[in-house]
């Protein structure tokens, strides 16, 4: 029996904001959305195409308040091949929430308050 990751879901409160910030911060675009019949909810699928797994992106239209993520112990992490200009990138848009130089590593943080890991290619 073979299991294979296909997507990991993000609760977000502001669904345009988070698909601009995912699309400006890691060039993640829209592939797929999914909206209820009665409104209720919206799920957008987004990746890069340079990997099966997605991101996907819930917006709950009973849910206005900012969501509950813990002790933000979780992460989502992403090589990049050119890490100097994603951090110059991510700097500027201010998203930098923690950075590690001695593990080579950085964190970025969306709208919502999800950390995402930023690691550089490693030989």
């Amino acid at each position: 029996m073979i299991f294979r990751m296909i997507h990991e879901n993000y609760n977000v409160s502001d669904l345009d904001r988070s698909l601009a910030f995912y699309e400006k911060a890691l060039g993640l675009k829209e592939l797929r959305r999914k909206t209820a019949e009665d409104g209720s909810f919206i799920i957008v699928y987004i990746g890069n195409g340079q990997a099966d797994f997605e991101l996907e992106l819930t917006w709950l239209a009973g849910h206005p308040q900012k969501y509950d993520i813990g002790e933000e112990e979780f992460h989502l992490a992403f090589r990049t091949d050119d890490y100097e200009a994603a951090h110059a990138l991510h700097e500027e848009m201010g998203c930098i929430c923690f950075e590690n130089p001695a593990m080579g590593i950085y964190f970025i943080k969306d709208p919502d308050g999800y950390w995402l890991e930023i690691v550089p290619e490693r030989d």
